[in-house]
């Protein structure tokens, strides 16, 4: 059913949350749980004041950061890591090296106390292209030429962690989501087709990886219904059983996909794979503001609090045999943003993150965004907005959000993946941003720094440990420490 612009303004009037059009003076600062007060024209004075306090964060956080004399993550005071998998150092249980790149990652409870994380490797191309790449374990195979996957890592008590391979002969796993039913969607960030980069078989999909159950991985096939695209998050509403899934892409930029299941279809470890790869309805969304205007680019909001109705288009051709799924639409039928990026389900709703916007973009240039839809309002509110960092080198400022969490002790957990400095950093109820850690670990050299972003932010079950990836060379941590719930200020 269309959302027309009457349905819009009736359902904001009856929920008391105003309404209003994307760059005007009055945009909205009272939107439900808005989680910042800047707009582009004044975040990077913001970020010049905050490194003229000391990185003052409003008092919200865990104090300054301290540099890591082992170089390889500095820390508030009190808090520790523990280095959990190493790429080219730890080893798999099957004595294979730990693969590298690591990203998107979801942590379950195991048997017997212990945490199951499952683990992307996001590696493209050939697979002798890369030093360490996924082993092909028998049976666990999709595509031989490939070289990424997911290894599934299992912490125990005591500090023993064991290392296997989930699933392999994938291609560019970037991020993913967990299922209500404890399992992993990991996803492919390519469109490469049998015959390209030396791959034997169609990749661009969504696959199923059982953390506990290592049977239930054999022989895995791809999930066609999602579609082929360059996937990135992919995220389930438990109440309705819709799948939200966001694309990183440009060229046109990506797209925010819905694929709603087909009647009497019931979830469940493993259904996903029985699907028939026309089941359900792929559909991509299309916003506009209260005054009925079509927006086509997320770019587009300037102030935080900027709500769109949303309305959901069908897909042509999910399987994109001819023409990449997002070419399909014209100008005019979708809204599109420019890397699609991380997404986590919480308070009725998903997290969506576009890391940036330049000229690719037709909107104003930004550092990042996180919004929230909301599937019963079918709005989409802009929760934080990060102007553009004027000097990514100087430790102190934000940019280029990408895999997010939520967290325990309230607000947003992200993942950095811009240019310069990289950090783990939270984001309040009320918009105040604040340091978790900073990626100390230089994969440049002395005259060139370069450090690798952060992913696969997640909490453990218990909500004691943060754990985090650098990519680069592939290291997963684990982070304890004081944890505190944060002031709504």
């Amino acid at each position: 059913m269309s959302l027309t612009r009457r349905d819009f303004a009736s359902r904001s009037a009856l929920t008391g949350a105003g309404v209003v059009l994307a760059g005007s003076v009055g945009a909205l600062a009272t939107a439900p749980n808005a989680l910042a007060s800047t707009d582009t024209e004044s975040a990077g004075e913001e970020h010049d004041r905050g490194r003229g306090r000391g990185h003052d964060h409003g008092g919200v956080g865990y104090g300054p950061l301290v540099p890591d004399p082992d170089g390889i993550l500095a820390l508030p005071a009190g808090f520790r890591y523990e280095i959990i998998t190493y790429c080219g150092r730890t080893r798999l249980e099957s004595g294979e090296y730990t693969p590298s790149n690591h990203d998107g990652t979801a942590a379950f409870d195991g048997p017997r106390g212990t945490t199951l994380l499952v683990n992307n490797h996001e590696l493209g191309g050939h697979r002798d292209d890369w030093a360490h790449p996924v082993p092909l374990a028998e049976g666990l195979v999709y595509d031989p030429a490939a070289a990424g996957g997911c290894t599934v890592v299992e912490v125990r008590r005591g500090g023993h962690v064991a290392e296997w391979v989930g699933i392999a002969g994938t291609a560019q796993n970037c991020a993913g989501g967990s299922t209500p039913w404890g399992t992993w969607l990991t996803c492919e960030e390519t469109e490469d087709k049998a015959g390209e980069e030396g791959m034997t078989k169609d990749h661009g999909y969504v696959f199923e990886v059982d953390p506990e159950d290592r049977r239930a991985n054999r022989d895995p096939e791809p999930i066609k219904a999602l579609g082929r695209y360059a996937h990135e998050a992919v995220v389930v509403d438990p109440k309705r059983g819709h799948l939200y899934l966001t694309e990183d892409a440009s060229g046109p930029n990506g797209l925010f996909y819905r694929w709603a299941p087909p009647e009497g279809f019931r979830h469940g470890r493993g259904r996903l794979r029985t699907l028939a790869d026309d089941a359900g309805v792929l559909q991509a969304f299309k916003c506009f503001d209260s005054g009925g205007k079509f927006v086509d680019d997320l770019s587009r909001a300037t102030r935080t609090g900027t709500v769109y109705g949303v309305d959901w288009v069908d897909v042509p051709d999910r399987d994109a045999e001819n023409t990449s799924v997002r070419r399909q639409f014209t100008d005019g039928q979708v809204t599109r943003a420019r890397k699609l990026e991380g997404m986590w389900w919480a308070d009725g709703g998903a997290y969506i993150v576009s890391s940036f916007a330049r000229d690719e973009s037709p909107g104003r240039p930004h550092d990042g965004q996180v919004w929230f839809y909301d599937p019963g309002r079918r709005t989409l509110t802009l929760k934080v907005l990060l102007g553009v960092n004027p000097d990514p080198s100087a430790d102190g400022a934000f940019d280029g959000p990408d895999n997010i969490t939520v967290s325990p002790y309230g607000g947003l957990v992200i993942a950095e993946d811009g240019d310069g400095v990289q950090h783990l950093f939270g984001a309040t109820d009320s918009g105040r941003t604040y340091p978790i850690a900073r990626n100390d670990l230089n994969v440049g050299s002395e005259d060139d720094p370069e450090y690798s972003e952060f992913a696969g932010v997640t909490f453990s079950p218990d909500g004691k440990t943060l754990y985090a990836n650098i990519q680069d060379p592939g290291i997963m941590v684990a982070i304890t420490g004081p944890w505190k719930r944060q002031k709504r200020r």
